[in-house]
């Protein structure tokens, strides 16, 4: 199955009154190719209820997380739920999108028989500064090698070692093959962690992780931003230990766990 333009959804999640949400629209909007742009909040303003208007982007408001409350997965999830295209890419309100992005993903997408995800390398945004490579960048994009070959996309044990000592695969610069996953995929409980536990999920599935060895959006790392929030938070480690057992034998996993630890300083604002 070939997949064109309009199969594809950009998914804003909206948020309180980000300083960058305009630019983050903006960056969807010069897409080379040009898909879908919906937006989504649990937390409704004029401020977000403003730009969604003065860029004929149709706003969903998330009825249950108003009323009760939600987690990150909850908005994550609701987010995908409405999107009624086959293809779609959480866009995280601070974050920039290069204009091939759509264009790239959709001919990576197109190259998989029975695609699971695609997503792409990515760099950081840190004062207004793209950073394209640091350390923990470069460990990330060691780990990928493997994806680097088309052959090994659809290979299980490969997308495992990938994923087996931390989670290289940003959230924001993948799209996700919706046809072929099942819902929810993010798990309520997980918060630091639960990208890295749903690609866990999926790298059993038949299907490809296609990947774009390009850097084809920024991830803007900031105090207020959720990346910063949630490393800082309490539980990051006994998440991130969840997750290296589901890979390794006990032992083995708090020793990896305890390094991992020390290579999210890169993360903290200098």
């Amino acid at each position: 199955m070939k997949y064109s333009a309009n199969e594809h959804t950009f998914v804003i999640c909206a948020y309180k009154e980000s300083a960058y949400l305009e630019k983050c629209i903006l960056s969807l909007n010069k897409q080379t190719v040009k898909t879908n742009i919906i937006m989504v909040t649990s937390t409704p303003n004029e401020y977000i209820r403003s730009l969604g208007k003065k860029y004929n982007i149709p706003l969903y408001l998330n009825e249950y997380g108003i009323a009760k409350g939600s987690d990150i997965s909850d908005d994550w999830n609701f987010a995908l739920s409405k999107v009624t295209s086959p293809l779609a890419t959480i866009a995280h309100q601070d974050d920039i999108y290069q204009k091939e992005y759509a264009e790239q993903i959709l001919m990576a997408i197109n190259k998989c028989d029975h695609p699971l995800i695609a997503f792409s390398d990515y760099s950081e945004l840190r004062n207004a500064v793209e950073i394209k490579n640091n350390k923990l960048l470069n460990v990330k994009r060691k780990l990928l090698i493997p994806l680097r070959n088309q052959k090994q996309w659809k290979s299980v044990f490969w997308r495992r070692r990938v994923l087996s000592m931390g989670s290289p695969i940003c959230c924001p610069a993948v799209t996700y093959c919706l046809t072929n996953l099942n819902r929810p995929i993010f798990v309520k409980g997980f918060k630091s962690d639960l990208d890295w536990q749903a690609w866990e999920k999926l790298s059993h599935q038949n299907g490809e992780f296609a990947f774009v060895n390009k850097i084809l959006m920024s991830h803007r790392i900031h105090e207020d931003s959720t990346t910063s929030s949630l490393i800082n938070s309490e539980g990051r480690g006994s998440e991130d230990l969840t997750m290296f057992k589901m890979f390794w034998p006990a032992p083995i996993a708090k020793l990896i766990e305890k390094k991992y630890k020390s290579s999210e300083d890169q993360n903290a604002l200098k």
